[in-house]
């Protein structure tokens, strides 16, 4: 996009503008036969040309030659050593033109057209005044502006490399943001095939051992009992096949991932061995239990995650983990105080957060995360239980 310089090359860009305007004027007025008002219009001419490089490219190009062209047609060097048909700030201010409009994206055969244009006015200028000048004085222009062709193609050149890597890296992040997340959902997705493997078996067990447990069973319901038995066994099987999809592409699980999975009940543990590594760290009332394992095992999650954040982060502060159930929710928070002046956290990726919010959406529930107006931090997951409870409430904290 062609525009204005900003910040320090804006007062450059106009820097140099102003510059041009006042040499032509002492080049023209010192070293050529022509009025003042011809100067000031001839230099205010070059000056826009400059400005316009930076804006409209193909505009200043056309200006800058013409301006170019008129100046050699209505002025007369003072003396033979003069060069002519292009003056000193003609060619130099030329050449500024045409390096810009290059930088700026104006295309490579169109510069060499331009430039041979150029060429052809001074020729042009020597076959119709001789007495003026002489063919040596071409070479300055030509040289000038072929070098100026060749900086802005390269300046161009380097900005599209730059503009190329920083859209690469973006997408290199977006990647790994993307492979994160899948790994986050894969092991989500093994925990929770352990949670539902564990009620499907206890199906299949019951389905086949109802027959031989209960009394006097018509045919007909030990059959149907045999049919709830195996499409228990079918869903385990399928569940196995999900599992192995998501698994295979992103990471192999390591020994004990498919093992038992942790609740509320033990919490109070996880908070023991986070004060054992030396943080501090509180749970404050009852811990509530009996609910399904599911919503069990992301509470837990919740508070294993935002205890990682805290202790990494916020390294020697006071970290308060509560969970309270109310009438329809579950409600998890994690808040830890600020930490002292002196300690450097560690950086984060957000991976973790990003890591809560997909496992509280899979029981649809929420989770916020924020700064508090102390200036600690607080993370909070709000899981809706209603009133499917496996028992009743007891507390387990400690």
């Amino acid at each position: 996009m062609n525009k204005w310089p900003r910040g320090r090359w804006a007062w450059g860009a106009a820097l140099g503008v102003a510059t041009l305007l006042v040499l032509t004027v002492m080049d023209l007025g010192q070293h050529y036969e022509v009025q003042l008002g011809a100067v000031l219009a001839l230099a205010m001419a070059r000056a826009l040309a400059l400005g316009l490089a930076w804006l409209r490219p193909r505009v200043a190009m056309l200006v800058s030659l013409v301006t170019t062209a008129v100046t050699a047609a209505v002025t007369t060097p003072v003396s033979s050593s003069e060069p002519w048909p292009w003056g000193t700030t003609a060619a130099f201010g030329h050449a500024f033109v045409v390096a810009i409009a290059g930088a700026r994206g104006l295309g490579r055969r169109e510069q060499i057209g331009w430039w041979v244009a150029t060429q052809a006015v001074g020729v042009a200028a020597v076959e119709l005044a001789p007495d003026r000048g002489s063919w040596r004085g071409l070479i300055t222009m030509a040289i000038l502006s072929a070098v100026a062709i060749v900086v802005g193609d390269l300046i161009h050149s380097r900005g599209q490399t730059n503009r190329r890597l920083a859209e690469q890296e973006t997408i290199t992040k977006a990647e790994r943001a993307e492979r994160e997340r899948l790994q986050e959902r894969a092991r989500i997705a093994r925990e929770l095939h352990d949670v539902v493997a564990h009620h499907l078996s206890v199906v299949v067990v019951r389905a086949d051992s109802a027959p031989h447990r209960l009394v006097d069973v018509p045919e007909n319901v030990r059959e149907e009992f045999t049919e709830i038995a195996d499409a228990a066994r079918v869903s385990l099987t399928e569940m196995r096949r999900v599992l192995r999809l998501l698994r295979e592409p992103v990471e192999q699980p390591t020994m004990g991932e498919l093992g038992p999975q942790p609740g509320l009940a033990e919490l109070a543990d996880l908070v023991e061995s986070t004060r054992r590594a030396g943080a501090d760290v509180r749970l404050t009332g009852p811990v509530p239990a009996g609910f399904d394992e599911t919503i069990e095992l992301t509470a837990y999650r919740v508070v294993q995650e935002a205890l990682s954040n805290a202790v990494r982060h916020a390294p020697h502060s006071v970290v308060q983990v509560a969970v309270r159930r109310t009438e329809k929710e579950l409600e998890v928070s994690v808040h830890n105080t600020p930490p002292p002046a002196s300690t450097r956290p560690a950086p984060g990726s957000g991976h973790g957060l990003t890591g809560m919010r997909e496992r509280v959406a899979l029981v649809e529930g929420t989770v916020s995360a924020a700064p508090t107006p102390e200036g600690g931090y607080l993370v909070q997951a709000i899981i809706p239980v209603g009133t499917e409870v496996l028992g009743d409430d007891h507390g387990h904290g400690g």
